[in-house]
């Protein structure tokens, strides 16, 4: 029977979390105003860690500043954001735990609450075909809207983009003999309370107490 394993991206597989240093990025190159939208970045990043963020208002203020440049302007920034940001945070240690997974035949996804624009190829390089995130809403033309298509993938809407993707694999949750979700945050613990193995990894104050108190192992994949 075929497992499951599922990874959470920011600071689970990185050590950063990619949506707040996207923000950084831009502000550092100047493409938007850097005293202005860093004081909103790093206000709505204290919110996720303190447990207390509005998924969607966070959502639309970033997918509202990928919305205000071109698509050859974004095809570019990412790229370089990946070279200067994203590749270097890539460590050994976290590519060897999604290979063992792979190599075991497992059904592999990173499963994150940062949009997919910013993430898809995060989850390419890090060799993961099953990438869910937030979806961006895309006009007819293709071109983002600066809106959120659907639900949040954070918290509890995990668990529902988990089950839409397994289902339209034809693979429901049940179906898998182990179920893993490997997850640094407080705010992944309704997924991590369901998955067969849950594995509280780089966790947060909040996460290592709650694993010990349910007795669920804990690794460290960094040591910052």
């Amino acid at each position: 029977m075929k497992n499951l394993a599922l990874f959470d991206l920011d600071h689970t597989l990185l050590p950063l979390d990619s949506d707040h240093e996207w923000g950084e990025f831009l502000a550092r190159v100047g493409a938007v105003d850097g005293d202005a939208y860093r004081a909103r970045n790093d206000a709505f990043f204290a919110q996720y860690n303190a447990g207390v963020l509005d998924p969607v208002e966070y959502l639309e203020f970033a997918l509202g500043t990928l919305a205000s440049f071109s698509r050859l302007e974004l095809e570019s920034l990412h790229a370089r954001y990946m070279r200067e940001v994203i590749e270097p945070a890539i460590k050994p240690q976290a590519l060897r735990l999604v290979r063992e997974h792979q190599d075991a035949g497992d059904l592999v996804a990173i499963i994150t609450a940062t949009n997919h624009y910013i993430t898809a190829p995060i989850a390419a390089a890090f060799g993961v075909e099953h990438h869910i995130a937030a979806m961006p809403e895309r006009d007819a033309a293709g071109n983002l809207t600066g809106r959120l298509a659907g639900t949040p993938s954070s918290g509890p809407g995990k668990i529902t983009h988990m089950h839409a993707w397994l289902e339209r694999l034809g693979q429901p949750f049940g179906s898998f003999g182990r179920s893993h979700f490997y997850s640094d945050s407080h705010n992944d613990i309704p997924l991590l309370s369901i998955v067969s193995h849950p594995v509280a990894t780089n966790p947060s104050a909040a996460l290592a107490s709650h694993a010990q108190q349910q007795g669920w192992p804990t690794i460290q994949l960094f040591n910052d």
